[in-house]
């Protein structure tokens, strides 16, 4: 679907979710993008949603990071950037080749789990392994999945853990690392032909409206009750993520409903 092509209202519900989800991300450094590429899967199909979600969501972790940047671990961006595009092109390739409605499974599914088991994806803080192998592993992972999955912060998350860093150097150095996940996404998708021109409407103002998002939650960061704002992501998180889960089985079991109609 061109982007220049939606309705106007279905415009005005991402832009708002772009500004609102920019804001969830710049308090708790996560969850926003996992909720907008929920919201946008509503609207459009996976490999479709997943690169315009990076585009837009490019915007909102630059300027996370720049906000942040005096706080930021630059040492660990790269090493978590090197396997990203190789990761990434294999990522693609596995994506392109599966049905839609089963990438829409796995993203809901994905985020049920970050939003109520995240210690299942901690796996790589319980290895011992150091400091610099550890965000390389991650690198690894996380450029495989950011192409599939779409939204990776619940899995970059854990490794934040026990570092020892202030709350904004969490939050601007995991920013950076989603920000090269969306540059490679980018990259790669482009790649392969997706036309991000078709869709400049849609990327112009929900970035412009994440970037404000930013701002406005980099100034409540140490205003708003966390507490308040866990539960309301988690519920949100969840019914958005039961919606995809429901979506794509009930799908699944329509289509083999009318296969096995057809060979009666």
């Amino acid at each position: 679907m061109d982007a220049s092509a939606l309705p106007v209202s279905t415009l005005a519900i991402l832009c708002v979710t772009a500004f609102f989800t920019a804001i969830l991300s710049a308090i708790a450094g996560m969850a926003g993008g996992m909720t907008l590429l929920a919201v946008m899967l509503l609207f459009m199909p996976p490999l479709e949603a997943i690169p315009l979600h990076g585009a837009i969501q490019l915007a909102s972790n630059l300027s996370r990071t720049l906000i942040q940047r005096e706080h930021a671990r630059y040492d660990l961006l790269w090493r978590y950037g090197l396997p990203l595009l190789p990761m990434g092109a294999l990522g693609l390739l596995v994506a392109s080749r599966l049905p839609e409605r089963s990438l829409e499974a796995a993203i809901g599914a994905f985020v049920l789990v970050a939003t109520w088991r995240p210690g299942w994806l901690a796996l790589g803080t319980r290895l011992g392994a150091s400091e610099n192998a550890r965000f390389t592993a991650l690198g690894i992972a996380a450029g495989f999945l950011n192409v599939t999955i779409g939204a990776t912060g619940p899995l970059v998350a854990p490794f934040f853990l026990n570092l020892g860093l202030r709350r904004q150097a969490v939050v601007g150095t995991q920013a950076g690392v989603q920000a090269l996940g969306h540059v490679a996404k980018i990259v790669l998708y482009a790649g392969f032909g997706f036309a991000f021109r078709e869709h400049v409407a849609l990327l112009a103002f929900a970035s412009v409206c994440a970037i404000a998002g930013t701002a406005v939650g980099s100034r409540l960061l140490e205003r708003i009750s966390e507490r308040s704002f866990t539960i309301l992501y988690k519920t949100v998180l969840t019914l958005l993520a039961l919606q995809l889960v429901v979506s794509a089985t009930h799908g699944a079991l329509r289509r083999a409903w009318l296969a096995l109609s057809a060979t009666a």
